[in-house]
């Protein structure tokens, strides 16, 4: 079941309740300093009102959303009778990971969400409230790394956003504390840039070396073939709201979220799928695209007069999966 990168109608629903009598101008400005704290290396700690927290979610969630929706589709599309019953949201600020999981598998019975901040804690809980998937959801608020070592296992452990605030030492530890709780599938988002590339790369080095399995988006489990400067990452576009186009002081009605992420899981996969790495090219006499595949980089040209494959090769979006018998 692949979901929207839009935000689901109850979440908007919620936000735009809290929004009532909200000023726009206020949650730019606050918006923009919290923007600018997170480009700087710092974390969610000058999150500290229920204003900060609601400009917080209105300037991030729609794009945190669409990368952690566009990361669990790409988990899906290689591991489609995965049916988790359990979610554990690590580092879950105001629940966006959790809404993309209940969106991504109807199967989701029981979220648990945990993060340090009492203040996001408090809105995430608010904007379930009504939810039909999340009103039942748990919260614990504190330090994640110690929760982790309270709660139960889940069948699904997601991270989005969250390992880039923490020091070297510190990521390697709380990789090692999330995969003792993946009982299935460990699903790690960070930003598209070349130092959330570096992060993602070393955790899935770690887990590897631990006994996990790459399920997306690599089609094994061999070190990147990718050089410096180049980068592994993904875009997916989204939307912008009236409000969103507000706060975040933008024009223009759509905003393409750059984001890198890992699925791994404790089998290896049924299905191994060569990764789109970036925009084809579609060429008059050919498309050319580069592919990662279980061999390595590979630029693959598909002529225009093999017809059928070239009509498949012209579906191929980047991040797209292209399975063997394509």
């Amino acid at each position: 079941m692949m979901i929207s990168p839009t935000l689901p109608a109850e979440l908007k629903a919620a936000l735009d309740g809290k929004l009532q009598g909200f000023s726009r101008a206020d949650a730019a400005q606050r918006s923009q300093k919290i923007s600018t704290t997170y480009r700087a290396g710092g974390g969610s700690g000058t999150i500290k009102s229920e204003a900060d927290a609601l400009a917080y979610a209105l300037a991030r969630m729609p794009a945190t959303y669409a990368a952690v929706a566009a990361s669990l589709n790409a988990l899906t599309e290689v591991a489609p009778d995965l049916g988790p019953e359990t979610l554990l949201d690590v580092g879950a600020g105001p629940g966006t990971a959790s809404w993309a999981a209940a969106g991504a598998f109807p199967s989701l019975q029981s979220f648990t969400l945990l993060d340090a901040n009492a203040t996001l804690s408090r809105l995430a809980l608010e904007l379930a409230r009504d939810s039909t998937r999340l009103a039942n959801c748990r919260y614990l608020p504190g330090d994640a790394g110690a929760n982790l070592a309270e709660v139960s296992q889940a069948d699904l452990v997601v991270a989005s956003y969250v390992i880039g605030e923490l020091s070297e030492g510190d990521q390697r530890k709380l990789a090692e504390a999330m995969w003792a709780k993946a009982r299935h599938v460990l699903v790690v988002i960070e930003p598209g840039t070349p130092a959330g590339y570096a992060r993602i790369l070393t955790l899935r080095q770690q887990l590897i070396a631990a006994g996990a399995y790459v399920a997306a988006p690599c089609p094994h489990e061999k070190p990147c073939p990718l050089t410096t400067p180049d980068w592994c990452h993904f875009s997916q576009r989204l939307p912008r709201s009236q409000a969103h186009r507000q706060i975040k002081g933008a024009e223009v009605p759509f905003e393409d979220e750059r984001f890198i992420y890992v699925a791994l899981t404790r089998r290896p996969p049924a299905t191994r799928a060569a990764r789109v790495l970036a925009p084809p090219d579609l060429g008059k006499a050919e498309i050319t695209a580069k592919l990662c595949t279980e061999q390595g980089v590979e630029l693959a040209k598909v002529p225009r007069r093999d017809k059928v494959a070239y009509a498949s090769a012209r579906r191929w979006r980047w991040g797209d999966a292209i399975l063997s018998e394509s």
